[in-house]
């Protein structure tokens, strides 16, 4: 268990909604910098920015139903130069804008925060049509647009302060799924820097976002048979960390990815392609196979072997050691 993972008074570890870390630290930002603005796309509730907009009536735009328009009023904001937050349920902003993020964000290298909100199967039982698991392979298919994944509150703090900051389009995934905290007091979130949160000798997980706490609790399992995991928390999937990759290829043989996405094109592909010209391991790609049903996220998670027991399968198979 991470130092951040303080167990509650009835022993239950405590989770948290991330788009609450979010909306304060936006709000933050506004009230030292009048150039940030948040554009949605009458997503105020689900995008939890009620009291941004309460605090700041005319710097949330609000343009309905409308994605594309939304991505292109945002890239108008940031070439007038402001900093916008365009915030949005992750399937429809990166479904019904991906030509408005490509042309208007990314090409023309305009500054603008794109927040992908509930990604994943957060919207379980609203269905395939709300799961937002392609978002990874579309956004990281397109050139000079670095996409993200915070892994719990603290560092979605440190995520969005620095995406204001860097001048540069962003795609951010904001969990809104609870997860545990597992960052501890020293951390600090660099783009293009994985973390590794537990060390080991004999296989590694390579996780983002939802993923990276059931990759610990598979860790703390595997231990339990003599098997030493390296946890990696891939919080930036573009530009991805080479070289840590490669140094837990080189040093554990072994990789298992895992993300609340489909498994093409995502996490496991970026580390495919890299290990496979670089140093070829054998490896485990989690992810979901194809479209997703209708079900409580949990339950979903649990189908498609996202959790502990999943991730720790896949690494005793790796090992040689069965799937029992």
């Amino acid at each position: 268990m991470s130092a951040a993972e303080a167990p509650r008074a009835d022993g239950a570890v405590e989770t948290f909604d991330c788009r609450v870390a979010f909306a304060d630290e936006v709000i933050k930002l506004a009230r030292a910098d009048q150039r940030i603005v948040v554009v949605c796309n009458d997503s105020v509730g689900s995008s939890n920015m009620g009291a941004f907009q309460k605090e700041f009536p005319d710097r949330l735009v609000n343009v309905g139903i409308a994605e594309q328009n939304m991505v292109g009023v945002g890239a108008g904001l940031a070439n007038a130069g402001m900093i916008p937050f365009v915030c949005a349920a992750g399937p429809f902003l990166t479904g019904r804008a991906t030509e408005q993020i490509k042309a208007d964000c990314a090409y023309s290298q305009y500054p603008v925060v794109l927040c992908g909100m509930s990604p994943g199967m957060a919207y379980g039982e609203l269905g395939p049509t709300h799961h937002s698991i392609e978002d990874f392979a579309w956004m990281r298919a397109i050139a000079e647009l670095i996409v993200m994944a915070p892994v719990d509150p603290a560092e979605t703090r440190q995520a969005v302060q620095w995406a204001a900051q860097s001048g540069k389009p962003v795609y951010m995934r904001v969990a809104r799924f609870k997860i545990p905290a597992v960052t501890g007091p020293d951390h600090q979130f660099e783009p293009g820097r994985i973390s590794t949160l537990r060390e080991g000798s004999d296989v590694t997980l390579a996780a983002i976002g939802t993923m990276v706490s059931r990759a610990l609790d598979a860790a703390d399992l595997l231990a339990q048979e003599g098997i030493s995991a390296r946890v990696l928390n891939v919080s930036t999937l573009k530009p991805l960390d080479d070289a840590t990759i490669l140094k837990a290829a080189r040093e554990t043989g072994r990789i298992v990815t895992a993300e609340e996405a489909v498994s093409s094109g995502g996490l496991g592909g970026a580390i495919a392609e890299l290990v496979a010209q670089h140093h070829p391991v054998p490896m485990r790609i989690l992810g979901v196979p194809g479209f997703a049903p209708t079900g409580d996220t949990q339950f979903l998670l649990d189908h498609f072997g996202l959790n502990a027991a999943g991730l720790a399968k896949a690494a005793r198979e790796l090992m040689g050691k069965g799937s029992d």
